[in-house]
């Protein structure tokens, strides 16, 4: 595989979870508005998704997560540069690219990065599901970022099971040793959800750190993307943010 110099890449960021379904897209949306509000001339950027969907007959396919990051960029690409490997079934990726015939090999994914941020100070990479999800024929998305030495920020949905999650993810990105893992947001996906401080406590000890952010529970996705600039700890997100910008 192409194993380019990271420092001769457009420095990023990669948004990973603890989950599929933890909301990742609107933890991304509302970073990328950040990065604009501050001058940050950022693409968004989603390598492979699937659950896509046509508009009419003979259409391409769009991802609605893949459309979001598109709009919310300050520096807009082509939804091809967005979203390469865009994938109908609502299934794993991988299975989905072995079904269309489509290999995501990591040297296409270092392929795609130079060349769609050539003009960008900085990337916003979302990932698929969690860190190692299977890539088609093999490897895992989490190369793209090991490769590149992005940052890494985990969105962690504060739901039953969280906790073995976000520590498995956590020891996973560290064990590596190539991503920088700029911090956790807390993602409140559960209204029912019982024992919440409790359990952002219990984080907050087996991540090492505080979240750099918390975000309430509303059912309003709109709404819900805005929330993480707003809530507690959004200092620290934006800090986290433009100190990963000025390394770059």
């Amino acid at each position: 595989p192409l194993s380019p110099n990271p420092f001769s890449m457009t420095p990023g960021l990669f948004i990973t979870g603890t989950n599929t379904g933890v909301g990742k897209t609107a933890i991304s949306t509302a970073i990328l508005r950040l990065l604009a509000a501050e001058g940050v001339q950022a693409v968004g950027l989603k390598p492979i998704a699937s659950g896509s969907t046509r508009s009419g007959p003979g259409e391409p396919l769009r991802n609605a997560d893949a459309l979001e990051l598109q709009a919310a960029a300050p520096l807009e690409l082509p939804y091809e540069d967005v979203n390469p490997w865009c994938f109908e079934p609502a299934i794993a990726p991988h299975l989905a690219a072995e079904e269309a015939g489509q290999a995501t090999p990591l040297s296409s994914l270092l392929e795609w990065y130079q060349r769609v941020t050539l003009d960008a100070e900085f990337a916003l990479i979302e990932g698929a599901g969690g860190w190692r999800v299977p890539l088609y024929p093999e490897g895992f998305l989490s190369d793209l970022p090991e490769t590149l030495g992005l940052d890494v920020i985990l969105v962690v949905g504060i739901t039953l099971g969280c906790l073995n999650h976000a520590r498995l993810t956590v020891e996973a990105i560290h064990v590596a040793g190539c991503c920088r893992l700029l911090g956790w947001i807390a993602n409140e996906i559960d209204p029912a959800f019982e024992r919440q401080a409790a359990n952002l406590a219990t984080l907050e000890r087996l991540l090492g750190a505080p979240p750099l952010a918390i975000t309430g529970w509303t059912p309003e996705r709109s709404a819900f993307g805005h929330a993480v600039l707003d809530v507690s700890g959004g200092i620290r997100l934006r800090e986290a943010l433009l100190a990963a910008v000025r390394r770059g």
